[in-house]
C-alpha cells in the first residue's frame, strides 16, 4: 500500500531553488535512509511530506487518514508531570477514555436493574472503540518503549520530568514518538541522544514495525543495519536506490563514474561539432554546418555531475595565548532535587589538552558543560576559568545562532572591524558562498544552522 508518493517536486524561496524535480514512493514497511550532505533540503523534505511546506511546484499526495509522527511534535510535553506521562501523550484520549469506562461500569453496577438501553449502549460503544485503538496494549507498549530507552517504567511513572538532562528530555521525546500509533514514521538524527545499547535496540523496533520509516541519520552503522531503501539528496534533486547502505556506496559510486563519461563524451562532442561549423559556416559546406549548428543547438545539454561533499575549513585558534590552566574545578557537586548527578568533582584542564566528556546518557554531560560556561551554578564547589581565557561553546539547541539577523550581520555585528570581504570570506569557509550570506538566520535548515553555529564560535 503506498503511504505517500511524490512527483516532480520543486521548493523555491524567492530566486533560490532548494530541491528540483523530486521524485519517489513509499510504500507500508518501507525502511528508508534520507542522506545528504548539511543543508540539501532532508529537513525541507519532511516538512513537505507532513504536509508543513507545500511544494513550490509538483504534487505531494497522502494516503487518506494517514498518521504521521515527527519527533518534534513530542518535545512539547504539555501538561504531563511525569516522565511516564509524557511518553504516554499520545494515548491521553484513549486513557481518559479507560477511566470513563470504569466509571460508567461503576455507575451501572450502583443502579442495578435500573441500567437503562441507553447506557448499555454507550459502554459498548466506548469499550468498542477502546479495543479497536489499542487500549489494552497501551500502558505495555509505552513500559517497553521507556525500558528499551533506557528508562525504568514503574520509576518513570513517579520521577518527575524536571529532573531530566538535556539527553534525557531527548529520549523522552523519541518515546513518545515511537509509542505514538503511526503508518509512518519520520526521525530526524533520533540517535543524537542514545549511547550504544538503545541504538542496538532501536535498530531491532524499527525492524519489527509494521510502520514506514523515514529516517535521517549520519549513524552509518544505523543506516546499514536498518535501511532497504536510500534517498539521496545532492545537486538540488534526489537519487533513489532500492538498496541498503553498502549497495548505497556501490551504486552511487557507479552512477557518478557514468555521469562524467557521459559529461565529458558530450563536451567532447559539442566541442568537435563548434569547431567544424566555425571552420564551415561561411565556405562551402556553409549548409551542412548550418544544419550542425540547428542540431546543436536543440541538444540537451548535461550538466557536470555533482561534486563529492565540501569539507569545512573549520579553525579553532585562540587569539591569545594565556596562562597553562584554562579550566580548574575544585568539589563540584551537581544535583537535580534528591537526584545527585556529580558529587566532589575536580579537574584542571591545560592549554592544549583535548577533554572528551563520556558518559551514560542521564549522567549529566551536557548540565556540566552548563556548570563550566557558567549558565548553571554548582550545588557545591567551584569552577574557575583565568580572565586570559575567551570561551566559545557549541551549544546542542543552537541558541546562539540569531532568527532575525542575516548571516552577514550575525557575523559583522561580532567582527566590527572585518571588512566585507573578510565576513564574506569567514562564512564561504563554512559553505555560504556568494549572496547566501544576505539570507536570514532563521530560514536556515537544520545543518545549515548547525554550521552557522560553528561560523559564529570560531570568532
Amino acid at each position: 500500500m503506498t503511504l505517500v508518493s511524490l512527483a516532480g517536486v520543486a521548493v523555491r524561496f524567492g530566486d533560490r531553488e532548494l530541491l528540483r524535480e523530486v521524485s519517489f514512493v513509499v510504500d507500508r514497511g518501507e525502511r528508508w535512509g534520507i542522506l545528504g550532505r548539511n543543508g540539501s533540503g532532508k529537513t525541507t523534505l519532511i516538512n513537505l511530506i507532513r504536509g508543513d511546506l507545500a511544494p513550490s511546484s509538483g504534487t505531494v499526495v497522502r494516503a487518506p487518514r494517514l498518521r504521521i509522527t515527527v519527533m518534534d511534535q513530542y518535545r512539547d510535553f504539555g501538561d504531563a508531570a511525569t516522565v511516564w506521562e509524557a511518553a504516554a501523550g499520545a494515548f491521553a484520549d484513549l486513557f481518559a477514555l479507560e477511566h470513563s469506562l470504569a466509571e460508567q461500569a461503576a455507575g451501572m453496577a450502583e443502579v442495578g436493574d435500573a441500567v437503562t438501553p441507553a447506557m448499555l449502549e454507550r459502554y459498548d460503544r466506548d469499550l468498542h472503540r477502546f479495543q479497536r485503538e489499542g487500549g489494552y496494549e497501551a500502558a505495555a507498549r509505552v513500559d517497553a518503549v521507556l525500558h528499551g530507552l533506557g528508562f525504568d517504567p514503574d520509576a518513570s511513572r513517579t520521577r518527575s520530568l524536571a529532573t531530566l538532562s538535556g539527553g534525557e528530555r531527548g529520549r523522552v521525546a523519541l518515546a513518545r514518538q515511537l509509542a505514538a500509533p503511526a503508518d509512518l514514521l519520520l526521525l530526524d538524527e533520533p540517535t543524537n541522544h542514545l549511547d550504544l545499547e538503545t541504538t542496538l535496540w532501536l535498530e531491532g523496533y524499527l525492524r519489527a514495525l509494521d510502520a514506514a520509516v523515514l529516517l535521517i541519520t549520519h549513524d552509518r552503522a544505523l543506516l546499514e543495519a536498518f535501511a532497504d531503501h536510500i534517498l539521496h539528496l545532492e545537486g538540488r534533486t534526489a537519487a533513489v536506490y532500492a538498496a541498503g547502505y553498502s549497495a548505497f556506496v556501490t551504486q552511487r559510486a557507479e552512477r557518478r563514474l557514468a555521469a562524467q563519461r557521459a559529461y565529458r563524451q558530450q563536451a567532447s562532442k559539442i566541442a568537435k561539432e563548434e569547431d567544424y561549423i566555425r571552420r564551415n559556416i561561411a565556405g562551402q559546406n556553409s549548409r551542412q554546418a548550418v544544419g550542425r549548428q540547428k542540431r546543436l543547438a536543440r541538444l540537451p545539454r548535461l550538466g557536470p555531475p555533482p561534486g563529492e561533499d565540501d569539507v569545512m575549513a573549520v579553525r579553532l585558534e585562540a587569539r591569545e595565548r594565556g596562562g597553562d590552566q584554562v579550566l580548574v574545578a575544585a568539589g563540584v557537586r551537581i544535583a537535580f532535587g534528591p537526584r545527585v548527578l556529580l558529587d566532589g568533582f575536580g579537574a584542571t584542564v591545560r592549554r592544549g589538552e583535548v577533554v572528551g566528556l563520556v558518559g551514560a546518557n542521564g549522567a549529566g554531560k551536557t548540565t556540566l558543560l552548563k556548570v563550566f560556561t557558567g549558565e548553571r551554578p554548582p550545588e557545591a564547589g567551584t569552577v574557575r576559568l583565568p580572565d586570559s581565557v575567551t570561551l566559545a561553546h557549541y551549544r546542542q539547541d543552537l541558541a546562539q545562532v540569531p532568527e532575525e539577523k542575516t548571516l552577514f550581520d550575525a557575523i559583522a555585528d561580532r567582527r566590527t572591524r572585518w571588512t566585507r570581504g573578510q565576513v564574506q570570506g569567514h562564512l564561504g569557509r563554512y559553505g555560504f558562498p556568494g549572496d547566501s550570506v544576505l539570507r536570514r538566520c532563521g530560514t536556515l535548515s537544520g545543518g545549515e544552522r548547525a554550521r552557522m553555529a560553528l561560523a559564529l564560535m570560531e570568532l
